[in-house]
């Protein structure tokens, strides 16, 4: 058996266990320091719309030599305000994508004229288009739209299938994945394009999936638990966020892997086009494997033990834990006699003495025997005297 397999076997049978409810404000605390950043970048930084959000101009200009500092400078002298030059590769060829502010009619054709001179190919070759920012609005507006209603119909449902606390701590943690994600994207500088949006909205059900997968095991650990005293409403939870960690961990590795190939390694190959997508991606899959094991199942736990039942239960699994701790232990003889000094016989009982030889008396002479006593004589069956 492999060493992951046997700490999930150890993890799921209780003989290992990782304190992940109990020390909730430790992985709070690491949150907020996040969230802190983030909102930080956010509000310094801003995002940065591509131009299917704001509008502008987009040139695109076969080579095979020419570099994004050429077509920046060509942009730039023809009126482009801060012009975005990226690298297009296909099988087509190489290409070289300019997009610009909203360009006038004259401006579009003298940009097409220089880009075609300064890379040696034809007017003819040099693709222009114009797009509006009314799109990029467009697209927002259903992006929004499609949040708020998946957000309410996936509260519905957890409320439903499990309870109101645990839906509440599913929101909470999916707010924390979509404000980590887009705070990072703030911070990096990526280009928010449409790919950032299907992204962003495609981690929130992957960290969804995850945190229902611990919620159902946390569901089943706690099925009947208030009336017992074995364990607390959190310690059967950590329970359960102990016996889904190897797998949590394993579906993570597993959809990281090609997400981050595309992120790194795909800009190398020429795949720049998927950099928004993958960002957002390996962020907000990051991210919700994080929430589901030290911010979901604690926030749910948290809120389950304010209920007086659970509160009650709390105290008689306190109460049982230290009658163990206090109970007299079998064999307090031993304890005793190990705690003598050195070289001290141990007190015997009374009673417990050498046992005494038959006959002797209480000052330790033998007793003779006497003739027709009646506990050492014969006694003769009855109606029978003696012979003559």
């Amino acid at each position: 058996m492999s060493r992951l397999g046997d700490l999930g076997h150890r993890l799921y049978s209780g003989e290992v266990s990782y304190d992940f409810v109990g020390q909730r404000r430790r992985w709070y605390t690491i949150s907020a320091a996040i969230l802190l950043v983030a909102i930080a970048s956010l509000l310094i930084r801003g995002l940065n719309p591509g131009i299917e959000f704001e509008g502008g101009s987009v040139f695109t200009v076969p080579t095979e030599a020419g570099t994004v500092e050429q077509a920046r400078d060509v942009a730039t002298a023809n009126g482009a305000i801060e012009p975005i030059v990226t690298e297009l590769t296909s099988t087509s060829g190489r290409q070289l994508r300019v997009q610009a502010q909203d360009l006038s009619s004259a401006a579009n054709t003298r940009m097409i004229q220089a880009l075609a001179d300064e890379f040696d190919t034809s007017v003819d070759d040099v693709t222009s288009q114009i797009i509006g920012p009314s799109w990029g609005a467009e697209i927002t507006k259903k992006a929004l739209t499609g949040l708020v209603v998946f957000l309410v119909l996936i509260a519905i449902f957890l409320s439903l299938y499990f309870e109101w606390r645990m839906a509440v701590a599913a929101l909470v943690a999916l707010a924390h994945d979509l404000v980590i994600t887009v705070g990072i994207y703030s911070l990096v500088g990526f280009t928010v394009t449409p790919a950032t949006v299907i992204g962003i909205l495609t981690i929130l059900g992957y960290s969804l999936y995850d945190t229902v997968v611990v919620f159902d095991k946390v569901k089943e650990n706690t099925r009947g638990l208030a009336a017992g005293s074995r364990m607390t409403y959190s310690q059967a939870a950590n329970l359960a966020v102990n016996q889904t960690l190897v797998r949590s961990i394993n579906t993570s590795i597993i959809a990281l892997l090609p997400v981050g190939a595309i992120l790194f390694v795909g800009p190398l190959l020429g795949a720049e086009t998927l950099k928004d997508l993958s960002l957002a991606l390996f962020i907000g899959l990051a991210a919700g494997t994080y929430s589901s094991i030290f911010i979901a199942t604690p926030v749910a736990a948290q809120l389950k033990e304010r209920e007086p039942a659970m509160q009650a239960l709390a105290k008689r699994v306190a109460a049982r834990e230290a009658a163990g701790k206090v109970a007299v232990p079998a064999g307090a003889a031993a304890a005793a006699a190990a705690a003598a000094p050195v070289g001290t016989a141990p007190a015997k009982p009374a009673g417990s003495g050498q046992p005494k030889p038959v006959g002797s008396s209480a000052s330790g002479q033998r007793q003779q025997p006497r003739r027709g006593g009646s506990a050492g004589s014969r006694k003769r069956p009855p109606g029978k005297g003696r012979r003559r």
